[in-house]
């Protein structure tokens, strides 16, 4: 106890005593004529010396109240903080780089006649899948077929020709053997006879255009894909390799490429991925599905605008899923961690000296980890340090806990995935 509150009980104990004197001299006159004159003179009236050991007790009291408190503000008692746990986990975990893809086509082919001619049908409807060699138009094939018949004319003609010719350079070479004929004439036969040869294969060679021209009047799918509007309509007349008026676009939808662009500095680990056959592209669709294929093409330069690659994965599509130019969610597998220690992200903190979790002992302490982050989901983090699996992780309440001090633990120790 202070000196100050030593003096204050003693003034009190002395205003009581006074008290109890004045009540004697109330109760035994006698006895107060007896008493020193310097009591006598303190004596009051009954009222005066009542009301004046009242307020003395009321001091002492108030006094004492005020120590008390005091003392007790100086032994603050430690309440332990609330907090959430979760327990740590091992799993196997694959590192994903997030990123906007856009769906390519393997193929785009903008459909031209070969041959000018009218055109007269189109066996297809729009939007169909054709196969390469479905036929998409017909174009009137009369003036090819006659072309073809005058070829084929012109080829039996100099056939026959060609043959005489054969015979009269043999008959010469024959003759010239036998002394019968000058070299000149032979000569004359031979070259005839070589003419009408070539000839004849100038005419092979129209006959064979005039077939193809007759081919070319049945307009076929280059691809097998799907078709896109009809952009010129049965009964007009259209003429060979328009590239400006094309007849249909075919588009390949099956397979289907997805192309994402990633920073250059991820190059190194790209190429490691892909040599080890691990490098993937992961697509989310609208409906809350999820595609994955092999990254198949790495890009040969670097975009120098963006910095970044571009990676291109090359998916089936069998349900049509995917369709060319569209933008969709993509990520990129970048590592692979074997048995990696899981936690809840908000279990991770980062303080002046790095990241660190708090774990919980068996008594309910809360220790400092330092520990290091490999990867972040957005809702598990990944980590190495000086945890194990089993812990117990804080994940709420952290900036109240007090390294080696207890903490109260609110929601038990639930797993990693039961953590919002």
């Amino acid at each position: 106890m202070s000196g100050s509150a030593e003096a204050t009980q003693r003034v009190a104990a002395e205003a009581v005593a006074w008290g109890a004197f004045e009540m004697n001299l109330r109760l035994d006159p006698d006895e107060a004529r007896d008493a020193p004159r310097e009591l006598q003179a303190h004596r009051r009236p009954p009222a005066r010396w009542l009301l004046s050991g009242l307020a003395a007790a009321g001091v002492t009291l108030s006094v004492l109240a005020i120590w008390r408190f005091g003392a007790q503000k100086q032994e603050p008692v430690f309440t332990p903080p609330p907090v959430n746990v979760a327990r740590v986990e091992v799993r196997n975990v694959t590192t994903v780089e997030h990123t906007i893809g856009t769906v390519v086509a393997v193929a785009t082919v903008q459909v031209t006649a070969q041959v000018s001619g009218q055109l007269m049908s189109a066996p297809f409807q729009e939007g169909q899948i054709v196969h390469a060699g479905s036929v998409l138009f017909e174009i009137d094939p009369r003036p090819f077929a006659a072309a073809l018949q005058q070829a084929q004319a012109a080829l039996a003609r100099d056939q026959a020709g060609a043959n005489n010719a054969e015979r009269d350079k043999a008959r010469y070479v024959a003759l010239l053997a036998q002394g019968a004929t000058s070299t000149q004439q032979r000569d004359l036969a031979v070259a005839t006879a070589e003419a009408d040869e070539a000839s004849v294969k100038l005419d092979q060679a129209a006959v064979t255009a005039a077939q193809l021209n007759l081919e070319y009047a049945t307009v076929r799918s280059p691809i097998t894909g799907k078709t896109g509007p009809i952009l010129v309509q049965p009964g007009n007349r259209i003429t060979a390799d328009n590239a400006t008026n094309p007849l249909v676009t075919i588009t390949q939808v099956q397979p289907i490429k997805v192309s994402v662009s990633l920073p250059q500095s991820d190059l190194p680990r790209l190429k490691e991925q892909l040599r080890a056959h691990r490098l993937a592209a992961i697509v989310d669709l609208h409906n809350g599905g999820r595609l994955a294929a092999p990254v198949s093409f790495i890009g040969n330069q670097v975009d120098a605008r963006t910095g970044t690659i571009e990676l291109r994965a090359t998916f089936s599509n069998t349900d049509d899923r995917l369709v060319p130019g569209e933008l969709v969610d993509a990520a990129v597998t970048m590592n692979a961690y074997q048995s990696a220690l899981v936690v809840p992200r908000d279990a991770v903190n980062f303080g002046p000296s790095g990241r660190y979790v708090y774990v919980v002992s068996k008594d309910n302490v809360a220790q400092l980890h330092k520990v290091t982050e490999l990867d972040d989901d957005g809702t598990s983090a990944t980590i190495a340090g000086d945890v194990k699996r089993g812990d117990t992780v804080i994940v709420q309440g952290q900036l109240r806990v007090v390294p080696g001090q207890p903490v109260d633990i609110g929601n038990g120790a639930a797993p990693t995935s039961a953590i919002n």
